[in-house]
């Protein structure tokens, strides 16, 4: 199975084999009033985690023909299991709330299809985001961090397409075989106990809360995080944001707490920016990160 893109830069032409961070989950067509937009957490979090300097894999799914649609997705290694429709989501905005439908979907993304080379990155990142990454992922051997953002295992859809939550069905499977999960309060509509109970089963949960920063457990023990006060344009992407900075700082040694600070100055300034420019800036990296204490930005950086 062959990349989708070729990396190139004015002194090296590499084909990008050995990544840092690997990333499971769909890339998404998002369908907006201003027209379809790329989305899903894969993309979010893998051009993150290239903002910090990782070198990116991607394994998901998508038609053929499709390099011009995900063309921004070109500084990272993107390999495609063949699917005859591009995951699509459509958001709806009401006076009661959002209303989300899923109007096609690609296919499951088998363990079976990851390439050679690519079995044991410093971080796999499992971004389901609709519900398809089957549960043998979780078992996947790596000598790194195994971490997952889980909002694509607690939806579901009715035969309109129409999503909604779901119970998380094998959270007490999953949880106990993962390092560090990021998940928003909203994907658990809320419920502040069930948070509590996930808290016990995973080392580090981090819950993200918008313009009220975020809630970080350790070991089950919660401690808040606030954010800075901005002046929000667009929240698409904050959170794998969040989440792929927060992964990044831990895979590195930075106590959770710094990380989860770090990562919110990250999520938080994206929110001053729509789409794709809202991944993080070079600048704002560096800002944050002499911030936080913190040395996440690695060689392979490049100047934005």
């Amino acid at each position: 199975m062959s990349p989708l893109f070729l990396y190139t830069n004015a002194t090296y032409t590499v084909l990008m084999a050995a990544i840092d961070y690997l990333l499971i989950g769909h890339v998404t067509q998002d369908l907006t009033p201003t027209g379809p937009a790329l989305g899903g957490a894969v993309t979010y979090g893998g051009l993150t985690a290239h903002a910090l300097g990782r070198r990116v894999g991607v394994l998901t799914s998508l038609p053929e023909n499709m390099g011009a649609v995900i063309a921004p997705l070109r500084v990272l290694d993107v390999r495609r299991i063949p699917a005859a429709e591009f995951t699509t989501f459509e958001n709806i905005y009401t006076p009661a709330g959002r209303i989300q439908h899923l109007r096609a979907r690609a296919v499951d993304l088998s363990i079976s299809a990851l390439p050679d080379g690519w079995n044991n990155p410093a971080i796999l990142h499992l971004a389901p985001v609709a519900n398809e990454i089957p549960l043998d992922w979780v078992n996947k051997a790596v000598s790194g961090l195994r971490v997952a953002t889980p909002q694509g295992w607690m939806r579901q859809w009715d035969a309109e397409g129409r999503v909604t939550y779901r119970p998380w069905l094998h959270a007490e499977y999953v949880l106990p075989r993962i390092d560090a999960v990021v998940m928003s309060i909203e994907d658990v509509l809320g419920d502040e106990n069930l948070l509590r109970q996930y808290a016990k089963l995973v080392p580090i949960l981090a819950v993200t809360r918008g313009p009220a920063g975020s809630t970080l457990f350790i070991h089950g023990m919660p401690q808040h995080i606030p954010a800075p006060r901005v002046s929000e344009i667009g929240p698409t992407g904050a959170g794998d944001i969040f989440a792929a900075a927060f992964f990044i700082c831990l895979q590195t040694g930075s106590d959770p707490v710094r990380a989860a600070r770090f990562a919110t100055l990250l999520a938080s300034d994206s929110v001053r920016r729509e789409g794709l420019a809202s991944i993080p800036p070079r600048h704002m990296i560096r800002a944050a990160s002499l911030e936080c204490r913190i040395d996440v930005l690695t060689q392979h950086t490049t100047e934005t």
